[in-house]
């Protein structure tokens, strides 16, 4: 997709490229308040002489969920610094709302609770997902149904009670990708979920192609910096002013010093997983040129995610990077690696993870910014510290594997 497409042009402004929308959205009347940086609202309430049409703002919002006119009422309800960063997102995705939440996951348990408010529990899912994503529609804590399938099998999965279609795309850990058109087509009226966190709207927006419904884990690229959590959901407005009232609710709300770091990091998002994806395409190219790797996952939508499976042992590159820091999580300036069959995805069940492709010696690296020598430097040392490359596999060339998600299992490392 070209990146520097047009964005659906807001109320206020002709339409801008996404470049400039990431800086300027959210911000637009800043020069009419004498300010340049955005202001941090951290108010937790807001005086009201007016006790009779406070009851009537609040009855308003109630019965439809949208955002009230006038002053705040209670940070629970909205706060002006999250609205900013909500406006922003729904700009850099071209919906007409966003919503945020104090995490991803509670972001998607907004989503589910919900559909199921209107008596759709039931979902139909590809996998992989995020591991908590997983587990929180299989445990069915939420009183949710899931239906594991293909994307080919999406259409025959939907019953009248399927609330929600979700896909990840690039996904998590193994960056497979599926069409979203042809997904979005299979769904029929049923809205389609995108967890867009590893693309980003610099690389995709799932809307344009048929999606509904667009999560993020904002703690991610997003943020940007390792430092914020968060996170948010584009949608219509009629979606958000539901979503508005499970989040008054539920009280899972985005704090206002985090909506303010989000804004900030959203402004160099698009520098930022251009440049990382830049290094982390080359880091694919190069690991999968090195024999002491089996097979290297690198998504055709590109981005700044590489994942790939040692022949060694991966616990030990784990322990023996030096400049990569071993963590969970992704998408910061710094570049990170983990285990994903111990960390990020421990809580699926094996058989389902090894199922979709998250095998035991996978590796997932978020490339951060740093220079790519310094990178593969390091990746290089961490890999040495591996066993010998088993005796038969001495020169072999790892290929660059480009799952489809819910076709993992068929695809063998080279040499096999």
């Amino acid at each position: 997709m070209d990146t520097e497409a047009p964005m659906a042009p807001s109320p206020t402004t002709r339409s801008r490229a996404l470049a400039t929308e990431a800086v300027h959205a959210g911000r637009d009347d800043l020069a009419a308040l004498g300010l340049h940086a955005p202001p941090i609202d951290l108010s937790t309430t807001y005086p009201s002489y007016d006790s009779r049409a406070e009851a009537e703002r609040i009855d308003a919002f109630a019965a439809t969920g949208t955002r009230l006119d006038g002053p705040p009422v209670y940070a629970r309800l909205d706060n002006p610094t999250t609205a900013r960063f909500e406006t922003a997102l729904a700009r850099l995705e071209g919906t007409a709302s966003a919503v945020a939440f104090a995490s991803g996951m509670a972001a998607l348990t907004a989503v589910l609770l919900a559909r199921a408010s209107m008596g759709l529990r039931h979902v139909v899912a590809v996998r992989p997902l995020y591991g908590c994503s997983d587990h929180l529609l299989g445990a069915g804590l939420l009183g949710t149904e899931v239906t594991w399938t293909d994307p080919a099998g999406i259409a025959d999965a939907i019953r009248p009670d399927t609330g929600l279609v979700m896909v990840e795309t690039p996904a998590n850990p193994t960056l497979a990708e599926v069409d979203i058109r042809s997904v979005a087509h299979s769904c029929g009226s049923v809205p389609l979920l995108v967890d867009n966190t590893f693309a980003t709207p610099v690389l995709q927006r799932p809307v344009e192609h048929g999606a509904r419904i667009v999560l993020h884990s904002a703690t991610k690229y997003l943020g940007g910096h390792g430092d914020v959590m968060g996170g948010v959901v584009a949608c219509d407005e009629e979606f958000a002013a539901r979503l508005r009232q499970v989040r008054f609710a539920t009280g899972g709300v985005l704090h206002p010093m985090a909506g303010y770091l989000l804004l900030r990091g959203l402004a160099t998002l698009p520098v930022r997983v251009r440049a990382a994806a830049t290094s982390a395409a080359e880091l694919s190219r190069r690991l999968a040129a090195d024999p002491r790797i089996a097979r290297v996952h690198y998504p055709e939508l590109g981005g700044a995610m590489v994942s790939f499976e040692v022949f060694g042992d991966p616990h030990r590159v784990i322990a023996a990077v030096r400049l990569i820091t071993p963590a969970v999580s992704l998408g910061s300036v710094d570049s990170l690696i983990q285990h994903p069959a111990s960390i990020s995805h421990r809580i699926v069940d094996e058989g389902d993870r090894q199922a979709s492709g998250v095998g035991d010696r996978l590796l997932r690296m978020s490339v951060g910014l740093e220079d790519v020598e310094d990178l593969w430097a390091d990746l290089c040392q961490a890999l040495s510290s591996e066993e010998p490359v088993r005796q038969g596999f001495s020169g072999a060339t790892a290929r660059v594997t480009r799952a489809t998600a819910g076709n993992l299992a068929g695809s063998r490392p080279a040499g096999r």
